[in-house]
Parts: structure tokens; sequence; C-alpha cells
């Protein structure tokens, strides 16, 4: 079983380490898994910005420029041709692209649970005993990051109790905020650092060890 040490907000280190289901923190590597629900995140955060008109789309009249016979012209029937300046683009990027990829809730849950045993293997996993300050001031959050010795970027995943602690470090360069309900690949792997309290931890534990006895 895994084990992880606890620290307070101070940045001391409790005397017992916090043991830690091998059903969640315990999961071999996978990165086909974890490379392939990464992707589909991805793609379901893409915005479509290139959008070309076609002709229907043009403004111009629909009056025919000239005679189809007798001017000695080339036939042509509307303004807006794709043929002609200003006209429709033919084959075009246009916003009706779809670019959502789907991602079953097992493949998912799976690819999260790996990543968190990753992270541990890493060391890149900090546990604190509660997420809690005396005031809900940014100085005073930046201070207790700054005590746990963090380098890099973070990503601290509240519990629900300590959901009003969030509007403390929302403010804070390289820091990033999220509930443990709505933990996922794409925010991890942003992240050199994770930090959980132990109410964090416990939640995961049992939302996925649930998971995991069901599929049994």
């Amino acid at each position: 079983m895994a084990s992880i040490k606890v620290y307070n907000l101070e940045g001391k280190a409790a005397a017992e380490e916090l043991k830690l289901s091998d059903h969640v923190f315990g999961l071999p590597a996978n990165n086909e898994l974890v490379h392939q629900v990464y992707v589909s995140l991805m793609a379901n955060k893409r915005q479509v910005l290139a959008h070309t008109k076609n002709r229907g789309e043009r403004a111009g009249s629909g009056i025919k420029p000239w005679a189809q016979k007798g001017t000695g012209r080339a036939r042509v029937g509307s303004v807006r041709s794709p043929l002609w300046r200003k006209g429709g683009v033919t084959f075009g990027p246009t916003k009706d692209r779809n670019f959502k990829k789907k991602i079953n809730k097992k493949m998912n849950s799976k690819a999260i649970i790996t990543v968190l045993s990753g992270k541990l293997r890493d060391g890149e996993i900090k546990a604190v005993d509660k997420l809690e300050l005396k005031e809900r001031k940014t100085k005073l959050m930046a201070a207790a990051l700054k005590k746990l010795k963090l380098a890099g970027t973070t990503l601290i995943a509240f519990s629900a109790k300590e959901k009003e602690m969030m509007l403390a470090s929302r403010n804070l360069p390289k820091v990033k905020n999220i509930l443990a309900s709505q933990l996922n690949v794409l925010d991890m792997l942003s992240s050199k650092n994770l930090v959980m309290s132990k109410e964090s931890i416990k939640y995961l534990e049992e939302k996925y060890q649930l998971k995991a006895a069901s599929k049994e």
C-alpha cells in the first residue's frame, strides 16, 4: 500500500504518513490510454474560428449580370460566383466543423487514477491536512504555497467543504484551482504539482474505489 507525507500550511510534516489506496494511487503507467483521453479533452475544448462564406452567404444581387447569349462574354449566373472577385469561397473552412470526441466514462476514470498514480510515483503530489486559512486572502495562500516549497505550476484540488478557499488562490500566478469532484487528466498533466487535502484524497478514494468495486 502506498503512503504519502502530510504537511500543514506552515510547511511542517506530520509524524505519521497517510496510507493511500492502491486502487487509486497504485496503478501502473498506461500512456496510450492517458494520451487518448488527453487528446479528446483538448479536442472538446477547441473552438472553431476559421469560417469562409460560400456563395449563399456572400452579399450581392441575385440578378443575372447579363443575358445568357448575345453579349459575346462568358455566361454567368451570379455576381456571388466563386469565380468572381468578392464571390463565395469553394471548399473553404466553415464553422460547421465538429472536433468533438467521445470519451467513455470508464476510460476517463481509469485515465484519471492512472495520472494520480504517476504523479505519486514522481513525487508531484503534495498532501496537506486541510486547505483552510484564518482569512481568505491571496497573500496568505501565497505564503502557504511558498512554505510547501513547490516549484513550477501548481493545481490545487479543493474538497466541497474547502470550496470557499478557492477565492484566496484564484489570482496567484502559475496556480490553478479545481474541485476534487472535477479533477481531470488535462488539468493534472498541464500542472507540475498537485496539492490536495486529506479530505480531497478521501473523496477520490471513495469515488474511484466504488467504481472499481462495481466493475467486479
